[in-house]
């Protein structure tokens, strides 16, 4: 007999579905999640090296290309430019790299779509709550320790 699976099985599962979906979604365009969390990130507004790398930490996972590496290529392809800061340390999206995230941006919000297929926006909400919750738990027992 098959016992329910534990949320940390459909966590990681769910993870990893995500990563590959959304690298299936892009790959035409020789792009990877961490390309649209850069562009994503920098639509926002500006941002140091340190900041992206902040930002975008919980997401990269060892034996992937580096920010440096992902952000090489995104310059590359004239998405990005310097800020407006007197260091000379900001990173800003140039006009193409807007045009780049408005087109991905199509394709990755229906790639949202089909993940959230047959789910209200209240229980979506309340997923995301919970799991928010759950984590805070675990941080302050962890603090604890």
């Amino acid at each position: 007999m098959d016992a329910p699976k534990p949320i940390g099985y459909w966590l990681k599962h769910l993870h990893n579905l995500l990563e590959r979906q959304l690298d299936v979604t892009l790959a035409d365009l020789g792009l990877g999640r961490r390309h649209w969390q850069i562009l994503n990130t920098l639509a926002r507004g500006e941002a140091t090296r340190d900041e992206l790398r902040a930002a975008l930490a919980p997401f990269w996972t060892p034996g992937e290309p580096d920010l440096d590496r992902v952000l090489e290529d995104v310059t590359a392809r004239g998405w990005t430019r310097p800020g407006h800061s007197p260091e000379g340390n900001l990173l800003a999206l140039a006009d193409e790299g807007r045009a780049a995230h408005a087109d991905i941006a199509v394709r990755v919000d229906a790639t949202r779509a089909a993940v959230l297929r047959d789910l209200t926006s209240e229980q979506y909400t309340e997923t995301v709550r919970i799991l928010s919750v759950m984590a805070g738990n675990v941080e302050a027992d962890l603090a604890t320790r």
